[in-house]
């Protein structure tokens, strides 16, 4: 066993998944005390700024949550061990569910800033283009077709949908844009020290928050695999642990 699926196996132990739990709550309350009380407002926008410090890490996130799937994807299609396709569509559900968060709090963002909820600005357009191709992602995974072959397609939509994170994370310096350009934390003071900690911790939170979330979702993936399995072993005469890693002869 590599030390990535060692790692992955630990994840979705239940002692794991409660450390996780206890780090992720400990954290974003961290984060929370320091974006709502200690930062101070900002001089131009006021308390308006205090949504940077869920909007930019909830984007953040989103580009983890899509880069583990590209990561999973293409060792899938070089082992065909089924544990890196899991491991692909918890993080596509994960990312969909934060590049979501990330446009509605943009959205409110924008409003009182730039006078309406939604414009087709570079950076809005790329990041709703990114939401819709791992929506597509996670529709290829409910068609009807056999475990292998859906996961070959999955597995080639998340690597080609892949593309499209730099290009919405560059997006504000290809092109002209409303949308202000990222906050550099180290070495330029573009924001004050306090503001600077507090969307670091807002950072670090959602992180433990992700890895939280996938080991949940992987342990109920796990779950419903082996009740397939378990359900069809009688049927088709083989074990249940091998139709869980082999879904083609499942």
């Amino acid at each position: 066993m590599s030390s990535a699926e060692r790692m992955m196996a630990t994840l979705i132990a239940r002692r794991g998944e409660r450390i996780l739990a206890g780090l992720a709550l400990a954290s974003l309350t961290a984060s929370a005390i320091l974006s709502l009380v200690v930062s101070p407002p900002d001089a131009e926008q006021g308390n308006l700024i205090r949504l940077m410090y869920v909007h930019v890490p909830a984007a953040w996130v989103a580009y983890l949550a899509f880069a583990v799937v590209f990561v999973s994807s293409i060792a899938y299609l070089v082992t065909r061990k089924t544990r890196w396709d899991r491991l692909a569509a918890a993080s596509a559900e994960i990312g969909v569910l934060f590049t979501a968060l990330t446009i509605v709090l943009g959205s409110i963002w924008a409003k009182p800033v730039w006078g309406t909820w939604w414009t087709w600005d570079p950076r809005l357009t790329t990041t709703a283009i990114l939401l819709m191709i791992y929506v597509g992602y996670l529709a290829v995974r409910r068609l009807p077709d056999s475990p292998a072959r859906r996961a070959r397609w999955a597995a080639v939509v998340g690597i080609v949908g892949f593309v499209d994170v730099p290009i919405v994370h560059l997006s504000v310096r290809w092109w002209r844009s409303l949308h202000q350009a990222p906050a550099r934390l180290i070495g330029v003071p573009d924001v004050s020290p306090m503001m600077g900690a507090a969307l670091g911790i807002g950072f670090l939170s959602f992180t433990i928050a992700y890895v939280y979330l996938m080991a949940v979702r992987l342990r109920v993936g796990r779950l419903e695999e082996r009740a397939v399995a378990e359900a069809l072993s009688p049927r088709v005469g083989q074990p249940v642990e091998v139709l869980m890693e082999e879904p083609a002869r499942g």
